[in-house]
């Protein structure tokens, strides 16, 4: 899928119903959908709980925090692209706090041509989490399936007095004759003998 083609999820986080008018022109709905409002931290909270979200602008401060933070909090838990909008006073200060974990900033007032190009930079900051997302997920997925043989071996040794080569054996051997993974016998022990 191309670029042009991708759909990105946004949250929208400002008190200013000024800001979030003058961003929404600037996200076309064939490219950006949906894009989600919240006027305090503690509404863009439970939006984040309903959903993922790719883009994530926050208008710092908010009547409920300034959205630092919130802010370091996206970048840490998954694979959402933050920018939080400081006043051009503070920028130094808030960058500083935010740009090790990820966080772009952008000094208030911002020029249109400036968010449009942050969007750009953005895009690439996502596609590029994403990638990482691809090669994370197969390296989990091993992993969960390594942690259940182990409990599958266990309940073996426990429950049949097995040794531990002997449950490994019986769950790779189990596996093969059925021509299913390992995963899926494993799952069929812990259900069996919990």
């Amino acid at each position: 899928m191309s670029l042009k083609e991708r759909v990105y999820s946004v949250l929208i986080v400002s008190a200013s119903e000024r800001f979030r008018d003058s961003l929404l022109p600037l996200l076309p709905e064939a490219s950006y959908s949906p894009v989600i409002t919240a006027a305090s931290i503690g509404e863009a909270g439970r939006a984040r709980n309903l959903r993922e979200f790719d883009f994530i602008f926050i208008n710092s401060p908010l009547p409920d925090d300034a959205g630092i933070r919130f802010a370091i909090d996206c970048c840490r838990s998954g694979g959402a692209v933050a920018v939080l909008f400081a006043a051009a006073a503070v920028f130094d200060q808030v960058n500083a706090r935010v740009a090790e974990h990820g966080v772009f900033v952008l000094p208030r007032p911002v020029p249109r041509d400036a968010i449009l190009r942050g969007l750009n930079w953005m895009t690439a900051a996502r596609e590029r989490l994403r990638g990482y997302e691809k090669k994370v997920q197969p390296i989990e997925e091993k992993m969960e399936e390594i942690r259940l043989v182990n409990r599958a071996k266990w309940l073996l040794i426990s429950e049949l007095n097995m040794s531990e080569p002997d449950a490994h054996h019986y769950i790779n051997r189990q596996a093969m004759d059925r021509c299913v993974p390992k995963r899926e016998v494993a799952e069929e022990i812990i259900r069996l003998y919990s």
